[in-house]
């Protein structure tokens, strides 16, 4: 681990009130005296911890203003990174902020690697590993619901879990231990064996909780890609921009006005959508709408859930057919679209062909029956509100891939504990187990995959 001083700018590029420019490490403080001149001509070496201090940046050389800042220095150990860290708010903007941070690398910092301010608070123990990734959620947030997941994460809820399932697995090593040093005590082995399998199926229940989060936790973290489907015509792209509140999508009464795909994101009751607007689906001899038609099939294998509208004023077609057929085994709405008119559409048919499927009332252009779309979306993935204060959502592939990889590892164990393998047998894949665990917080996790995950943060954080 590198103990030079980094720095970089921590705040997003462009025109802002102010921007923020970090030092972290043994010179931090070295350097900010060197081109911060206080006010009160007092050093920050010498200053009150965490206050601000007004005065200008200068140019050591040349002792030319850069810019005026309040500055302030906070002392090592109670830091973002357990460093000495110095953060220097300047006028925003790209130059300020640029010329700030020249005079700062110039001075003796080096340029902060993607991540590295958050990869030193992991390296020198603040926060694990899983605290880390959610800085990194907490920025890319597009919800409430995924900041709050976020933040129940970096607040250690998933490290805590995953304490205590590892504290279970080294109960389980310790049985292993007591076995292997009592090798001709029968009674001893037997309870080993008993207790190692009551501490196993406890592992394998909090695991298997875990995991059944993981799909809410993606649609959380990347967005419910949704699919809208129907012939042309029937109001899908005045759904979707109901949907959104805005006329993005061209409507008009001529059939087939949608020709490629339009793909948005909207927030719906604290869920992230990706919403598509797909070609009306029909046998067209126009190679540009044929195009768009093939396009939207593709992309029904690929969506989370499909909306798919009929037109309620029209009897079902063999084009309606055609779509029924290609999402009947795809979660998704359905709705009768245009019931301002007279319905013709026969519901008891439609319900015969698409059975345990949702089937809303519609009339887009009359504004009826949006909310109803929106609560249905929420209760078919969340069967209600996610409470968040009580409960943890895996929201990170990674962490899903080694609860999946522990899981395994318990139920082989339990597998060998049942038909009373060996206990050498029974130890590898407990082993593994506490392995996969201790990769979560980042306690077994080698440098490589440390150095991957942060390579993934944006500078300055």
């Amino acid at each position: 681990m590198d103990i030079d001083t980094i720095a970089a700018i921590a705040t997003a590029p462009g025109e802002a009130g102010i921007g923020i420019v970090r030092l972290s490490g043994k010179n931090a403080v070295d350097i900010a005296d060197k081109i911060f001149k206080a006010k009160n001509d007092i050093s920050l070496k010498l200053s009150e911890s965490r206050k601000l201090h007004y005065g200008h940046i200068i140019d050591p050389n040349n002792d030319k203003i850069i810019d005026e800042v309040l500055v302030v220095y906070m002392k090592s150990p109670h830091t973002y990174t357990t460093e000495d860290v110095v953060e220097i708010n300047c006028h925003g903007g790209i130059i300020s902020v640029r010329r700030i941070l020249e005079i700062v690398l110039e001075n003796g910092a080096r340029i902060a690697d993607a991540g590295e301010f958050t990869k030193r608070a992991f390296m020198n123990g603040r926060i694990d590993l899983t605290q880390a990734e959610a800085v990194m959620d907490l920025i890319s947030a597009k919800t409430d619901s995924s900041f709050d997941v976020s933040l129940n994460q970096l607040e250690g809820a998933l490290s805590s879990e995953v304490r205590i399932l590892s504290e279970s697995v080294l109960k389980m090593l310790a049985q292993i231990e007591a076995t292997i040093d009592f090798p001709d005590e029968d009674d001893v082995e037997e309870i080993a064996y008993e207790k190692m399998k009551n501490e196993g199926e406890f592992i394998l229940e909090k695991i298997n909780k875990l995991i059944s989060t993981s799909y809410s936790g993606k649609i959380l973290k990347e967005g419910l890609k949704t699919i809208i489907l129907g012939k042309p015509n029937v109001g899908k792209s005045s759904l979707m921009n109901a949907i959104l509140r805005e006329n993005r999508a061209i409507v008009t009464e001529v059939p087939g006005t949608t020709r490629d795909i339009i793909e948005e994101y909207v927030n719906i009751n604290g869920i992230p959508l990706i919403i598509v607007d797909t070609a009306g689906i029909r046998e067209t001899e126009d190679i540009v709408e044929k195009i768009g038609v093939d396009r939207a099939k593709e992309l029904i294998d690929k969506g989370d859930l499909a909306i798919v509208v009929f037109d309620a004023s029209e009897k079902l077609t063999r084009e309606d057919e055609n779509i029924i057929e290609l999402i009947k085994y795809k979660k998704s709405i359905i709705l009768l679209n245009k019931t301002d008119l007279e319905v013709k559409t026969d519901i008891d048919t439609l319900r015969k062909y698409l059975p345990n499927k949702t089937i809303l009332n519609t009339s887009i252009l009359k504004g009826s029956g949006l909310s109803q779309i929106e609560e249905t979306i929420k209760d078919m993935f969340f069967k209600g509100d996610i409470k968040i204060n009580d409960s943890i959502i895996i929201n990170n592939v990674r962490h899903k891939d080694l609860l999946l990889k522990s899981k395994k590892n318990i139920e082989e164990a339990l597998e060998s504990i049942k038909i009373n393998m060996p206990i050498d047998c029974i130890e590898v894949d407990v082993k593994e187990c506490y392995d996969n665990l201790g990769e979560i917080n980042g306690d077994t996790v080698g440098e490589d995959i440390i150095d991957r995950i942060f390579s993934d943060f944006c500078i300055g954080k």
